[in-house]
């Protein structure tokens, strides 16, 4: 499983011109891609690590400041280019293994206390962020 976070002082997500998510910030701006291997425990590692991530200002947590996160399904994370001029998405898992593990991930961070706002797996998505720094990781697991 793997994450782009980013600290955001805003964010949402819109399909077909309606707004399906959105947060104000400070928070972070969650983009989740899921492998073939991945399971509901590294979903629940994943939460964990996003609720308790020090990188909003002061060193903070979400978990520390009661931050929201916006949580979108990314396949295209697990693209590789290495090769050629157009990337291979071998390494994603089909929407119906990715899509249980990306709501495990929500369900996950809610049961932390987490307000979480979330894109809609499979649409065509529009993201609108202002990225506070910009402050940008990436985590794996």
């Amino acid at each position: 499983m793997r994450a782009v976070a980013q600290r955001v002082t805003e964010a949402s997500v819109t399909v077909d011109a309606e707004v399906v998510g959105s947060i104000l910030g400070p928070g972070l701006c969650v983009l989740v891609g899921v492998t073939h291997e991945d399971t509901p425990e590294q979903a629940a590692l994943m939460a964990r690590k996003l609720w308790s991530l020090r990188i909003l200002e002061g060193e903070k947590s979400c978990s520390d400041l009661n931050a929201p996160l916006l949580v979108i399904s990314q396949f295209t994370l697990y693209g590789d280019a290495r090769k050629g001029r157009r990337p291979t998405w071998n390494a994603a898992a089909p929407g119906p293994v990715a899509e249980p593990l990306v709501d495990e991930v929500v369900a996950q961070l809610r049961s932390l206390g987490a307000t979480v706002a979330t894109g809609r797996f499979g649409a065509d998505m529009k993201v609108s962020l202002t990225n506070d720094g910009p402050f940008t990781v990436l985590l794996d697991f």
